[in-house]
């Protein structure tokens, strides 16, 4: 038996732009269901707002994101998950740190660590704190 995990990053109204963004930093495939196209909307306001999405890649990418709708509690927290990139191609890494951190706040930039030829963390523009770095 074989499972993996997927970060499954949850939005208000940003789930889209999200997606996109990711999708322009690592590739792969977007593949998107709105509240309409799934015929389960509650407030007409939000019916093009994802209700499931993902970005999908060849190079072992998934992330996920829906959009909590405004019936549900939403909080996003402070440091309640990080998402981590993990490669051994430092100019892969290197590559999607320099599109990931555009618009982003730099928290630790990408350089040599103690435990990792290059360690890089930022929060990018949708609030979301990405940890990026080359294994041994």
């Amino acid at each position: 038996m074989s499972i993996t995990t997927t970060t499954h990053l949850n939005f208000r109204g940003d789930a889209r732009p999200a997606l996109e963004f990711y999708q322009s930093v690592f590739g792969g495939e977007l593949a998107v269901v709105s509240y309409q196209d799934a015929h389960s909307v509650q407030d007409p306001a939000e019916a093009d707002q994802i209700m499931w999405g993902q970005v999908q890649g060849d190079n072992g990418i998934q992330v996920m994101a829906y959009d909590v709708p405004s019936s549900l509690p939403y909080d996003a927290g402070v440091n309640s998950v990080f998402v981590s990139v993990r490669g051994k191609d430092a100019d892969e890494i290197t590559a999607h740190w320099k599109r990931l951190s555009e618009g982003a706040t730099i928290l630790q930039d990408l350089a040599p660590a103690a435990w990792s030829p290059l360690y890089g963390m930022l929060k990018d523009r949708f609030g979301i704190t990405w940890v990026l770095d080359v294994t041994s």
